[in-house]
């Protein structure tokens, strides 16, 4: 791998981290205040965020910690809630190939926010790919490290109502897809996902639904992929234009 600019691109990077740094600082704060309720300390809720940083599951973990899950009902759920990122993974072979010796932390950085920025648009010019993916993977965990970290200490300081607090995430993909939704030309991809989503919940049920959803969203993609193509090519040349 070449060297690269780290300056150049955290620059191009920062900027573009924003909005998730607004999102991942009351998220984290929320999960550090919901870990801290169930009486663990602060450095459980960074030592989380650190290693294991997975946003939602994180406020499961919570739950199953809380109540003592086993290890069968923990490892299934980890597996059910986390299933979509076999999917990224896949879609990002190409992108991250070459990306030397910091592909395995931006593998292990792939969230679902990291995954919409480096997917969105094209490695500023003059900015070595595999460091802007670096920084924008750092930036965003540190985001999120961060809120915990804050959301533990603030609980331990003070006695707070925490009811409520882990609808947050819902709330976070619902104001991001609505975001896409309303600002992406082509939207034949949120519609095939919230058709395929709703005929699954009907067939496989509230507690089952999220992998079938998934393994048919997967195919359906697959099949609109020339037409999928087409209009990302045409909305990346408008806005070069």
């Amino acid at each position: 791998m070449k060297k690269f600019k780290n300056a150049d691109a955290f620059r191009a990077a920062f900027p573009r981290t924003l909005p998730v740094m607004a999102g991942y600082e009351v998220l984290g704060f929320g999960f550090g205040l919901l870990l801290q309720s169930k009486g663990y300390s602060s450095w459980w809720a960074i030592l989380m965020s650190l290693t294991i940083y997975a946003g939602s599951m994180q406020y499961v973990a919570v739950d199953l910690l809380s109540t003592g899950a086993g290890f069968l009902s923990t490892a299934l759920m980890t597996f059910m809630i986390n299933a979509r990122h076999l999917f990224y993974g896949i879609s990002m072979l190409e992108p991250y190939r070459d990306t030397g010796k910091v592909k395995p932390y931006i593998i292990f950085g792939l969230t679902d926010e990291t995954y919409s920025l480096v997917c969105s648009g094209e490695v500023p010019d003059g900015v070595e790919k595999s460091a802007f993916y670096f920084w924008t993977s750092i930036l965003n965990q540190s985001y999120w490290v961060t809120g915990s970290a804050l959301g533990a200490l603030f609980g331990t300081a003070l006695a707070i109502n925490t009811k409520g607090v882990d609808f947050s995430m819902t709330a976070l993909f619902t104001v991001i897809f609505t975001d896409n939704f309303l600002n992406k030309n082509s939207r034949l991809p949120a519609i095939i996902g919230l058709c395929v989503s709703f005929v699954c919940l009907m067939i496989f049920g509230a507690s089952n639904f999220l992998i079938p959803s998934m393994i048919f969203i997967t195919i359906a993609l697959m099949l609109f992929r020339n037409v999928l193509s087409k209009e990302r090519r045409r909305e990346h040349d408008q806005h070069n234009t």
